[in-house]
């Protein structure tokens, strides 16, 4: 599969869930139009299980399924790709553990240089963030919507804004330079199916960079 050229990012809500409650909320967001989901669970868990209900969840609904931070895990479970941060390896190991085919994302924060050193590598989506207030990571460094716009002047593949992005704020981050909104919170603190097709609506009224 590819990663979408725009749309909603939705990175999974694990912490004090269950297995069953996260494959819940997650379907439900799909049915709500998600684009790609991103398998993000930073606790003591059997990852391993839950990952593959979720790579079969979304291979039944044809959208990518993105393990955050961990390519062997990705490829164990034949995610569709693996986002990296800083210290998860390089995109170039990382394709020649998943293949020419896989999608690697990498996190960008808010530097414009590591987006370019990271296209010229062959990653597949940058990542700003983040933008706003995040529950998810209160101690990230911000971004800021300047270098969305310095971004969209040099980088081809599609850029991915992260970081407490609401209906009523991520407009301003798809008029600055994003393609693709990436959402924790905003999805899964509600009625996922809902909460998605709520910011749906800013990709209606947003026209296409």
């Amino acid at each position: 599969m590819k990663f979408p050229t725009r749309g909603l990012y939705a990175i999974t809500q694990t912490e004090g869930k269950s297995a069953e409650t996260i494959l819940q909320e997650v379907s439900s967001a799909i049915q709500g139009g998600v684009h790609v989901i991103q398998y993000r669970n930073k606790q003591n868990t059997d990852v391993f299980t839950l990952a593959k209900a979720l790579q079969s969840l979304c291979n039944r609904h044809k959208i990518p399924f993105i393990i955050n931070d961990d390519v062997e895990l990705a490829a164990s479970v034949k995610a569709d790709g693996v986002h990296l941060g800083q210290h998860d390896g390089s995109i170039a190991w990382a394709r020649k553990q998943l293949g020419a085919k896989a999608i690697i994302g990498q996190s960008c924060y808010d530097d414009v240089e590591l987006a370019k050193k990271a296209q010229s590598e062959g990653a597949d989506y940058v990542a700003f963030g983040r933008f706003f207030p995040s529950n998810s990571k209160p101690l990230a460094l911000p971004a800021h919507q300047e270098t969305l716009l310095l971004a969209k002047k040099t980088i081809q593949v599609p850029i991915v804004a992260i970081g407490g992005i609401l209906p009523e704020n991520g407009q301003a981050l798809l008029a600055s330079g994003a393609d693709v909104l990436a959402v924790i919170g905003g999805i899964f603190d509600h009625d996922p199916a809902s909460s998605a097709r709520h910011y749906q609506k800013l990709f209606v009224s947003s026209p296409t960079q």
